[in-house]
């Protein structure tokens, strides 16, 4: 009876940890410069990945600044509205994702507390793709907004 009960308990855990993770933004995404309106001067988020990590979800972007630099940024945490730190990113220290529903997060990103960035990442019904809205400041202080619309790979 009791092993019947521990197979069962671990067949529950293990089937939760697959249904939290089984969030249409999971995979590889790689941007659409054809669909996207990034003004010039606007740095670019050319790849996102987003991956389990233990309990957490590990996001990592890589693109190119509006000078044309390489850039690289990971955050770890979870879909739950809280900041978590941003490692790379000049503009940012933290970021918070919100989970809206199934398709559809928020997102947030400050630096010393202060708002830099906020936007809205949503996945087609299809899961094929995934459009990224966000307004903020860039490194020079300037206002930005644009759309970014990423392809799964």
């Amino acid at each position: 009876m009791k092993t019947k009960t521990i197979v069962s308990t671990l067949a529950l855990c293990f089937l939760a940890v697959t249904v939290a993770f089984a969030s249409p933004q999971m995979g590889t995404w790689k941007l659409n410069e054809a669909k996207s309106k990034i003004p010039a001067g606007v740095g670019k988020n050319t790849t996102v990945v987003y991956e389990a990590a233990g309990d957490s979800v590990k996001v990592t972007v890589d693109g190119v600044a509006g000078d044309g630099k390489p850039t690289h940024n990971e955050w770890t945490g979870k879909f739950d509205g809280k900041d978590y730190p941003l490692v790379g990113d000049p503009v940012s220290d933290t970021r918070a994702y919100k989970k809206v529903d199934d398709r559809a997060m928020e997102l947030t990103n400050k630096k010393g507390g202060k708002v830099t960035a906020t936007g809205s990442i949503v996945v087609s019904a299809d899961g094929k793709s995934r459009t990224v809205t966000v307004s903020g400041t860039d490194a020079k202080g300037m206002k930005i907004k644009y759309t970014a619309v990423y392809d799964k790979q």
